[in-house]
């Protein structure tokens, strides 16, 4: 049986479409991959960037974080995501959940995607993880940064997104339960590089920490290189722990409009003096903004320096 019509099946193509694709992984859950995910991709396209991201966990949790969950015109639970997969046809992104953002939603759809992969582990072995390469690379040149949101404890579908990724971004927290997370991924990246040699590594984002845990974070710095053979790949950006932030986020505001809305609302006393019962943002989103704001411009800092190596 021939491949499903639409697959990008030449190697050298594939690589050159999917120059742009992260994928956000860690085995754990709770260390800020969907967070990460949505925030980066809300600040690169706000800068302008034509922005694509995937959403490969069933739980769907980005999209809460920008706002369409359970909005029937935008919200399939990855229906169109295991659709695309399974026959090869091309994916349809969902236009203008941001300006300039695009999204392909995940949900309980991609539950049945672990057994479809599973029949052709069976039948091809590991090139099978390439399924979503193929599908993938008809859609990511339309844009500047495809960003795939990765779950947790689910080997099968995190092979599929790092046979798909040019590079590979890992948040963790510094609990030993990240840092082992963070351990599983870079087994699972040298794995990767048997049908993807084109996969890098992006770095490690440590995510909810404190801005002043500097020996923590050397502690963390020195798992990293011990993870990856003596390199120590660690955004120089780390994201702050704000839990009113991390509340909010999720009901379908980023931290930048967080932020702006934190700008915007009336001084608490005006709201009392007015006999207004309004909801209050908290300032600290402004920190967190611009945390993601710094991470964003390393992450596309590192892209453009490495593109321009491979070009000399």
């Amino acid at each position: 049986m021939g491949s499903p019509v639409g697959w990008v099946e030449d190697e050298a193509a594939r690589a050159e479409a999917l120059k742009r694709v992260i994928a956000v992984v860690n085995e754990k859950g709770g260390v800020g991959k969907t967070s990460i995910t949505g925030n980066l991709a809300g600040q690169a396209a706000s800068a302008g960037y034509r922005v694509l991201v995937v959403d490969l966990n069933r739980q769907a949790n980005l999209a809460q974080d920008l706002g369409y969950r359970h909005k029937p015109e935008v919200d399939d639970e990855g229906a169109g995501l295991l659709t695309a997969i399974m026959t090869g046809q091309p994916m349809t992104p969902v236009k203008g959940i941001r300006e300039n953002l695009d999204v392909i939603p995940g949900g309980t759809q991609l539950e049945n995607l672990t057994g479809v992969m599973l029949t052709r582990i069976q039948n091809h072995g590991e090139t099978a993880f390439l399924s979503l390469a193929k599908v993938l690379a008809q859609t990511a040149t339309e844009y500047d940064l495809v960003i795939i949101d990765c779950p947790p404890e689910n080997t099968i579908l995190d092979d599929l997104a790092l046979g798909a990724a040019r590079w590979v971004l890992i948040p963790t927290k510094s609990d030993d339960g990240g840092v082992e997370g963070m351990r599983l991924v870079a087994q699972r990246f040298v794995k990767a590089r048997k049908i993807n040699p084109s996969i890098g590594l992006l770095g490690v984002v440590l995510f909810a920490t404190g801005t002043t845990s500097t020996q923590i974070h050397a502690q963390v710095r020195e798992k990293v290189a011990a993870a990856f053979g003596g390199q120590s790949p660690m955004f120089q950006t780390l994201i702050r722990h704000s839990e009113r932030v991390a509340v909010d986020s999720r009901k379908g505001r980023l931290a930048h409009e967080l932020e702006q809305a934190a700008k915007d609302q009336p001084q608490w006393w005006q709201a009392l003096r007015e006999g207004k019962r309004i909801e209050r943002i908290s300032p600290t989103a402004a920190s967190v903004s611009s945390d993601y704001q710094a991470l964003a411009v390393e992450v596309l800092s590192v892209l453009a320096a490495a593109e321009q190596e491979a070009a000399v």
